[in-house]
């Protein structure tokens, strides 16, 4: 029994020693074989890489105007391993920090949740951006400090104070950029808002790397096999813009003490020539060591100026979209050129009034284009809700209706190439159904059909809309970007979206924006020798009205469509209207005549508070 017992616990003991080696070869394995740990802490001691930045892709206007470039700087690299007898007091002195920002920093790059890809063998960034100045006093005192390195880099200048939310800035990367994609480690910079964000995989170029030989002591003895395996930084492709900077200079100068947004599309490629969203800020206090401190100033500022308003901000449109009523009421037949409705100071039916300033009555589709009428619209969408022989019900004539809005470029997201933009809101059946509990009509949801209620559009959206009006029926997906250096731009912004409209009714919309423009509510922005076409909005606010402009010229050979909308800015004649005409003028002639440079500077200093405006 003894026996038996005895050669139970040999096998039970073979077997557990058998099991330990097997595990102890497994993880041998792993870390000799599968993981290169131990190899690059090898390679550490004996070789020092040290990456070689690509300089960033330069950007300019589409007239070859310099917009973004490079300058040098200089990084401060740390090698924690090699930290031997320093004299901190001396460093901090040498680089002008405290000895509390250098044990902060120490401890953030140890931090393996700030800083992922730590490692003590391989060079973590202590200090970034250090001007030439910096750099030159530290460089004499860099013996000192064994385990300190310098890399070059540089870092983004702006030729002029404008665009900034255009064109964005750049900032160091956070361990979450880092996750995402591996070109990037602790300390690089990355793209964080507007084009340098959107094309921040053009821009970059691509890292080279150089082998330095280090000795025991870790001095550096020279190139490893005469830099035979380095290899060179690639520069990152340059960005033509579609702005023109001159114009986007102005729309800034006007819109100075203002809130609201100006945006310029060229409808033949869906460029955008200017894009001004106010306030706004100059890009140069973002660039260098203060980027931090000063964006984190900005996003306090209760006028919100990191929000690209022409994109983000989500309005009424206003009598700007009863342009989309009156070519789906075309379209559908609910009315023709010819038809006429009428107007006694507005709709009145039922006992519901939707008010209308004075103008001649009945009035027909050019006419109420041109006075901007609200009864005519409200009528059109009236009899469009409540035709039960086209439509089963009111759900299916809202239906169409919707389908016909997000034909033009409403409700949804345009996709042009700049993060954040917002889609604005156009309802539909199912919204109102839950709303009024699927008892609603036509009278319900009347003010729809003059750009109120529930609908919202973002500037960039109205301008679109000028474009597609200036089209015919069909627009080009806006974009910023109109040439990226040795590439091509994304298919959606070289193919025609096409409207649920025919053309032929899109030249009765453009016959009544021009006569608003000739007799209507956009006399102001009748230039002399351009035919301009427009179209005013008042957006209804529950402080001042909101001013809105939208149009397009030439009429017959469109070259600049544009949207000004100013909040609180009260008529549509008040400030959309002459903000718009002086873009179009400044554009189409290359400047602005000695009148309206005069207007321009009244405008200029001509601020709009909150909830009022100073006129």
């Amino acid at each position: 029994m003894a026996k038996c017992n005895f050669e139970k616990r040999k096998y039970v003991i073979g077997t557990v020693a058998t099991c330990i080696v097997i595990v102890y070869i497994i993880r041998l394995f792993t870390l000799q074989i599968m993981s290169d740990d131990y190899k690059k802490n090898a390679d550490s001691n004996a070789f020092l890489k040290k990456i070689q930045y690509p300089s960033r892709g330069v950007i300019t206007d589409r007239n070859g105007k310099l917009l973004v470039y490079n300058q040098p700087s200089y990084d401060i690299m740390v090698v924690m391993s090699e930290q031997v007898g320093i004299d901190t007091l001396d460093l901090c002195s040498s680089l002008g920090i405290t000895r509390e920002y250098y044990e902060k920093r120490m401890g953030e790059i140890k931090d393996r949740h700030r800083n992922p890809g730590y490692s003590s063998y391989t060079q973590q960034l202590f200090m970034s951006q250090l001007s030439l100045e910096e750099f030159c006093v530290f460089q004499e005192k860099l013996f000192r400090f064994p385990g300190f390195y310098v890399q070059k880099r540089s870092i983004r200048q702006y030729q002029s104070p404008y665009a900034a939310l255009v064109l964005g800035d750049i900032g160091e990367v956070s361990p979450s950029d880092i996750e995402d994609d591996e070109y990037y480690q602790n300390g690089d910079f990355i793209g964080k808002q507007g084009v340098e964000r959107s094309y921040e995989k053009y821009l970059r170029g691509e890292k080279g790397i150089q082998i330095l030989l280090r000795d025991a002591r870790g001095r550096i003895k020279g190139r490893y096999m005469d830099g035979k395996l380095d290899t060179k930084p690639v520069p990152g492709k340059n960005l033509t813009l579609g702005l023109d900077r001159d114009l986007q200079a102005l729309g800034e100068r006007l819109m100075e003490g203002k809130l609201g947004s100006i945006v310029a599309l060229e409808p033949s490629t869906g460029e955008v020539l200017c894009m001004v969203s106010a306030p706004t800020y100059d890009p140069h206090i973002m660039v260098g060591r203060q980027r931090g401190k000063n964006h984190l100033i900005l996003s306090r500022d209760p006028l919100k100026p990191l929000l690209n308003r022409s994109i983000m901000g989500q309005y009424p449109p206003g009598s700007t979209f009863k342009t989309t009523q009156g070519l789906t009421f075309l379209q559908e037949g609910i009315i023709s050129s010819e038809t006429a409705y009428p107007c006694s100071h507005g709709f009145i039916y039922r006992g519901l009034k939707v008010g209308c300033h004075s103008h001649a009555a009945p009035a027909k589709l050019i006419p109420a284009i041109g006075t901007s009428c609200n009864a005519y619209f409200c009528w059109g969408l009236y009899y469009m809700f409540g035709n039960r022989t086209k439509y089963k019900d009111v759900q299916d004539a809202m239906t169409v209706w919707k389908d016909y809005m997000v034909s033009m470029g409403f409700g949804y997201k345009l996709g042009i190439d700049l993060p954040g933009e917002k889609r604005g809101l156009i309802p539909n059946a199912p919204f109102y159904d839950k709303a009024y509990r699927s008892s609603w009509n036509g009278l319900t949801v009347i003010s729809i059909s003059i750009g109120q209620g529930e609908v919202n559009a973002t500037p960039l959206q109205i301008a679109n809309l000028g474009a597609t009006i200036a089209n015919r029926g069909y627009f080009i997906t806006p974009h910023v970007v109109k040439q990226i250096q040795d590439g091509q731009l994304d298919t959606l912004y070289r193919y025609r979206r096409y409207t649920k409209v025919e053309a032929q009714h899109y030249e009765t919309v453009v016959q009544g924006m021009r006569r608003a423009v000739l007799a209507g509510t956009c006399r102001k922005a009748n230039l002399p020798g351009i035919e301009v076409c427009g179209k005013t909005g008042t957006a209804q606010n529950r402080g001042h009205d909101h001013s809105v402009f939208m149009g397009f010229a030439p009429m017959n050979n469109p070259r600049i469509a544009v949207a000004v909308y100013v909040e609180n800015g009260g008529w549509g004649a008040d400030y959309g209207v002459p903000l718009g005409a002086l873009i179009i003028e400044q554009y189409l002639n290359g400047k602005l005549s000695p009148e309206s440079e005069k207007l321009a500077d009244i405008y200029q200093h001509r601020h709009i508070g909150y909830g009022t405006a100073d006129r």
